[in-house]
C-alpha cells in the first residue's frame, strides 16, 4: 500500500506537475507562495556532488545515483534568494551535511553505537567553536561540518559567528537527546517534542543565515522585534511540521520515535489518520500566522527607512530576510514532493533508505581519539 493515497510520482524538478496527496496538500502554498530559485542552482548541483564525494559523506556511486534526485540543493536554492554564490554554496553544503548527519544519527541509534555517537558529538561541538583544527578529522561528518562552518564564518564577522555557534550547540545536544530517547524507547510528549523539534530542525541557525544573504548583520532590536520573530518562527515551524507530516511513513517504517504525529498517537491516543489531520492543521496555522506577521514586518521596515542611508540599508536587509522567510514555504513544500528522500514506496526495504550506506562509518575505529 502507498504511504499516502495518491502518492507522489517522480517528476523533473521545478515543473510543479507532481501529484500531491490530499493529506499533504496545502492549497494556500500552491496559490499564494510562488516558487523561486536562485540562478546559481545548476552550478550548485555540480558543486554539491563534488563536495559530497570529497568529504566522503556518500560513496561516489551513490552520489552519482542519488544526489540530484534527493534535491538537497533545490531546497536551499529556494531559501536564500540573493545570496552571493559562495555563501549559497556553503549553505547548500551545510544542508547536505545536515541530512547526512540525520541519517548517521538514525543508524547509530538503531545499532547502538553509543561510544561512536558521543565521539561524533564531541567533534561537532569542537568544530563549531574552532573549525580549522577539525578539517582533517577522522570522521567525515566532523570534517565536513568544520569545512561548512569555516566558510560561513567568513561573511559577517565575530559577533554573528558567535551567535550562530550559540544557536547550533543546542542543536547537537538535541540530537543527542533524541539518541538517548531512541536507545530507551522514550517517545516525547507533544509539548516536549514541540520544543525539541525547534532545536533538531535548527530553527534559529537557518534564520541567522538570512543575514549574510542580505549582506549585513541585523541589530539585536531588529532581530528581537516581535513581528520579525513571529514571522521567523512561523516559517520554521511550518518547515518542521511539514517535514514530520511527509516523513511520517518513513519514520514509522524505521521505528523512529521523534515525529509530531508519533507523539500525538502515543500520548494523545490518536489514530494515524487523526494524527495526520492534526499535524496538517498545525502546518496550515503556521501559514496564517506568517501572513499576519509578514504585514507587520513590512510596516516595521518602512519605519526603519527614516530617510538616512543607514535606515534605507537596514530596511532593505529586513525586507530581504522576510522575503526569504516567505520563500521557505514554497521551497519546503515542493521539495518534499520531488525528493527521493521521502519516496518510501519505491524502496526495497522501507526501514532503510537506498542512499544510506551502513558501512560509511566502519573505518572510524578509533573511537575516543581526537
Amino acid at each position: 500500500m502507498p504511504a499516502y493515497s495518491g502518492s507522489t510520482s517522480q517528476t523533473q524538478p521545478h515543473t510543479q506537475t507532481v501529484s500531491v496527496p490530499p493529506a499533504l496538500a496545502v492549497p494556500v502554498i500552491e496559490a499564494a507562495f510562488p516558487r523561486r530559485l536562485h540562478p546559481y542552482w545548476p552550478k550548485l548541483q555540480e558543486k554539491s556532488r563534488t563536495w559530497l564525494r570529497e568529504m566522503r559523506l556518500m560513496p561516489p556511486d551513490k552520489v552519482e545515483r542519488y544526489a540530484d534526485s534527493l534535491c538537497y540543493t533545490d531546497l536551499v536554492a529556494g531559501y536564500y534568494i540573493g545570496a552571493p554564490d559562495e555563501l549559497l554554496t556553503a549553505i547548500a553544503d551545510l544542508s547536505s551535511w545536515f541530512f547526512a548527519w540525520d541519517d548517521r544519527h538514525d543508524r547509530d541509534s538503531v545499532h547502538g553505537r553509543t561510544a561512536q555517537w558521543r565521539w561524533l558529538c564531541r567533534g561537532l561541538h569542537g568544530a563549531l567553536n574552532e573549525p580549522r583544527p577539525y578539517l582533517d578529522h577522522r570522521d567525515p561528518l566532523v570534517a565536513g561540518f568544520a569545512d561548512c562552518v569555516l566558510r560561513l564564518y567568513a561573511f559577517l564577522g565575530p559577533s554573528w559567528n558567535a551567535r550562530f555557534a550559540r544557536h547550533f550547540h543546542p542543536v547537537i545536544d538535541a540530537y543527542d537527546e533524541e539518541f538517548r530517547n531512541r536507545r530507551t524507547g522514550t517517545v516525547p510528549t507533544v509539548e516536549a517534542y514541540v520544543e525539541l523539534r525547534r532545536l533538531t530542525f535548527a530553527h534559529w541557525a537557518w534564520i541567522d543565515l538570512l543575514e549574510p544573504t542580505a549582506r549585513r548583520e541585523l541589530p539585536r532590536p531588529v532581530r528581537k522585534h516581535p513581528a520579525y520573530r513571529r514571522a521567523a518562527l512561523a516559517t520554521q515551524d511550518f518547515s518542521a511540521w511539514y517535514n514530520d507530516l511527509c516523513s511520517l511513513p518513513k519514520e514509522l517504517a524505521g521505528d523512529e520515535l521523534h515525529n509530531l504525529g508519533i507523539s500525538l498517537i502515543h500520548h494523545e491516543g490518536m489514530t494515524l489518520e487523526q494524527a495526520v489531520a492534526e499535524v496538517h492543521r498545525r502546518v496550515t496555522r503556521c501559514v496564517t500566522e506568517f501572513l499576519a506577521a509578514e504585514e507587520e514586518v513590512h510596516s516595521f521596515a518602512a519605519q526603519l527607512a527614516d530617510g538616512s542611508a543607514e535606515g534605507r540599508n537596514l530596511a532593505d536587509a529586513v525586507e530581504s530576510c522576510v522575503f526569504n522567510m516567505r520563500n521557505w514555504f514554497s521551497s519546503v513544500y515542493w521539495f518534499h514532493h520531488e525528493s527521493g528522500r521521502y519516496r518510501v514506496d519505491s524502496w526495497d526495504d522501507r526501514s532503510i533508505p537506498p542512499y544510506v550506506t551502513e558501512g560509511t562509518v566502519a573505518e572510524n575505529k578509533l573511537v575516543g581519539e581526537e
